[in-house]
């Protein structure tokens, strides 16, 4: 018997936030489960951006609805855009207006909040005030700062000064010059893709260099250039580290949001883990989404991966084989692929994924941290970690507010009993009710159990 995730699930239960954390179940037996995720929140937030610099009204359909989307919705109508819910609250129908100044931004702990809307409040007619959690104020922002600088808008700390993090204020006049900017986007490709969503709004366009050593996440500025041109809006891409981004509208969409590909890695994870099998719904057959690596990351360690129409399939055996894996395309699933190298056979190297230390919290320490503290061996490396295998034990896993760090930990706890999870809560972030969906699929355990 299978069992059926909806991709709106039960909000947490009401002990899942107690002070000693979430008790993550144990796998006793194969699973064979069935999981829907919601719509991506990469897609999600940057179809919203376009949809509020649209020509014309716009809908979305299948969006994700999390904190990370709602923060985006909430600023775009702080902004001046009228956004309102269909029938389905994931269907959101987006109206632009011209975009007013003299309001504030909560951008929450969202990366794509904080950095994909400064370009865009630069269009608006009087001043931008952003601020967010207190573990946003330490995340780098000054690569888009400088940036909108560069091309004549004004960006002030709350002393005046120049800010290289929140809070900050974004000065609009109504209009941007545009032009061409260097961008040293080692840290994150979101200050790519923060430029690029608006350059068409600008007077004269924009030409973006990137002039930094490295850049991570290459697949996410795919994705930003892809949604652009779905838009109408002219994109060269043709030389490497350089975007060109023409002047002009921005079409109006009726568009349906992929999967959230990432947030379906812990829980094909657990079919390495507990062994049987996990089925995800609506995978994408052509998708920019970096989760699209994962059948080949998963085969690395030991599982079948099939895909049969748009229902991706990972089998596992209980047993997971050690590897090195290059992620600097995917960084964002480097979480999940610790807690499994944790559970190896082998030692295991994740590497390319430098840029993990500016996200949520600096993934790299909490992981090699939480890891050690649980019995195991992981050690930071100049762009990433190698983790060797050793016998784990229960205890607190602590998350530092990292929706990542959350479901990592609820992987890990398949196979080590007496895991706790400190606020799984934050994973509200990218996925509500995660620990109802979790317990859901594992549900399925003790019935095919049962009947065999």
């Amino acid at each position: 018997m299978t069992s059926a995730v909806p991709p709106h699930a039960t909000p947490p239960a009401p002990d899942a936030e107690r002070a000693d954390g979430w008790a993550a179940p144990v796998a006793t037996g194969p699973l064979d489960a069935t999981v829907e995720v919601p719509g991506s929140k990469s897609l999600t937030n940057r179809l919203l951006v376009l949809a509020a610099l649209a020509d014309a009204p716009g809908t979305l359909r299948g969006a994700l609805r999390s904190r990370d989307a709602d923060l985006m919705i909430g600023a775009l109508r702080a902004l001046g855009a009228g956004i309102e819910e269909g029938d389905d609250p994931s269907t959101l129908r987006v109206t632009p207006a011209m975009l007013r100044g003299d309001v504030d931004v909560d951008t929450g702990l969202a990366g794509t909040v904080m950095r994909f809307l400064p370009p865009v409040a630069a269009l608006a007619d009087g001043p931008v005030r952003f601020d967010g959690d207190p573990e946003a104020r330490v995340r780098p922002m000054l690569p888009v700062l400088a940036a909108l600088r560069t091309i004549g808008v004004q960006v002030t700390s709350p002393d005046g000064g120049t800010p290289t993090h929140l809070p900050f204020t974004v000065h609009g006049r109504g209009r941007v010059a545009g032009g061409a900017v260097d961008v040293d986007a080692s840290a994150s490709s979101q200050f790519v893709s923060a430029l690029l969503l608006a350059g068409a709004r600008f007077e004269r366009g924009l030409t973006l260099r990137h002039i930094g050593t490295t850049l991570p996440s290459l697949p996410h500025i795919a994705m930003t250039v892809a949604t652009l041109r779905d838009v109408g809006v002219e994109v060269d891409d043709s030389r490497d580290g350089i975007w060109q981004v023409a002047s002009g509208p921005v079409a109006a969409r009726d568009v349906r949001v992929e999967p959230d590909l990432s947030n379906a890695a812990p829980f094909l994870a657990a079919a390495l883990v507990g062994g049987g099998s996990v089925r995800v719904p609506g995978w994408p057959a052509q998708t920019t989404q970096p989760g699209a690596l994962l059948p080949d990351l998963f085969s690395r360690l030991g599982a079948e991966t099939r895909l049969d129409g748009d229902v991706l399939t990972v089998t596992g055996t209980g047993e997971v084989r050690g590897a090195d894996l290059d992620l600097h395309a995917a960084g964002e699933l480097a979480p999940t692929f610790a807690v499994l190298a944790a559970l190896a056979d082998s030692p295991s190297r994740l590497r390319g994924i430098a840029h993990l230390r500016g996200h949520e919290t600096d993934r790299l320490a909490a992981l090699a941290t939480e890891i050690t503290r649980l019995g195991g061996q992981a050690e930071e490396t100049r762009d990433g970690l190698v983790i060797t295998p050793r016998p784990l034990h229960g205890g607190l896993f602590r998350t530092y507010s990292d929706h990542r760090m959350a479901t990592s930990a609820a992987v890990l706890g398949l196979r080590v009993p007496g895991v706790r999870v400190e606020n799984v809560g934050t994973t509200a972030k990218t996925l509500p009710g995660f620990d109802a969906m979790w317990e859901r699929m594992l549900g399925a355990v003790s019935v095919t159990a049962g009947e065999a």
